[in-house]
């Protein structure tokens, strides 16, 4: 039972009618929870009623579905080097259909589910003072080996040759950075 609205403090009563968000559940007035937004990852097509900080993550949320999400699916190549080793391997990177595992492709096949990745780090060339025009060249990624404590480190770094189209690649880890960062977020909350 909640007597208050958990943003405004305003009280319930007869008039001011308690709303409950569709995404973290928390009691509001209509004047706090009055964004309607769709959230698919919760089986809700249609908008429904959220507050306003939820309702801020749901759209982040939908716009990476839209537009991010395909570019993982798709995947792209880089020479991946798995821990300390000084070989690396050409790989093609992707997110696998049920979006939990990152799919990697080579000569070697590896499997990482994305609940097990600890960290995450862009890296980018090309950096002035004003933090413009960099551009993403590879990823450190760090994950849990399942049934251990071990935790394994793979970079990937964007390929030279013409077998590597480095603008797909660049594409991939920008998706990547921002999948790392609603990750994150998600986390957190």
């Amino acid at each position: 039972m909640c007597p208050r609205c958990m943003q405004c403090d305003t009280k319930f009563d007869f008039i001011t009618r308690k709303h409950h968000c569709r995404r973290c559940g928390k009691c509001f007035c209509d004047k706090c929870c009055s964004k309607k937004v769709p959230l698919p990852r919760m089986c809700f097509v249609d908008p429904v009623r959220q507050c306003a900080e939820c309702a801020l993550v749901s759209q982040k949320e939908t716009e990476f579905y839209d537009k991010q999400l395909k570019v993982l699916m798709n995947g792209a190549t880089f020479f991946v080097t798995l821990g300390t080793s000084d070989k690396s391997e050409l790989m093609v990177c992707r997110l696998s259909n049920n979006q939990r595992y990152l799919v990697l492709d080579g000569d070697s096949h590896y499997e990482i589910e994305i609940v097990q990745i600890s960290t995450v780090q862009i890296l980018t060339e090309g950096f002035t003072p004003g933090g413009g025009n960099t551009r993403a060249v590879g990823m450190i990624l760090q994950y849990k080996v399942p049934g251990s404590d071990e935790v394994m480190q793979m970079k990937f770094t964007a390929g030279e040759d013409f077998s590597c189209n480095k603008k797909l690649s660049a594409a991939w880890l920008a998706a990547m950075h921002k999948a790392t960062k609603l990750l994150y977020e998600s986390r957190d909350q």
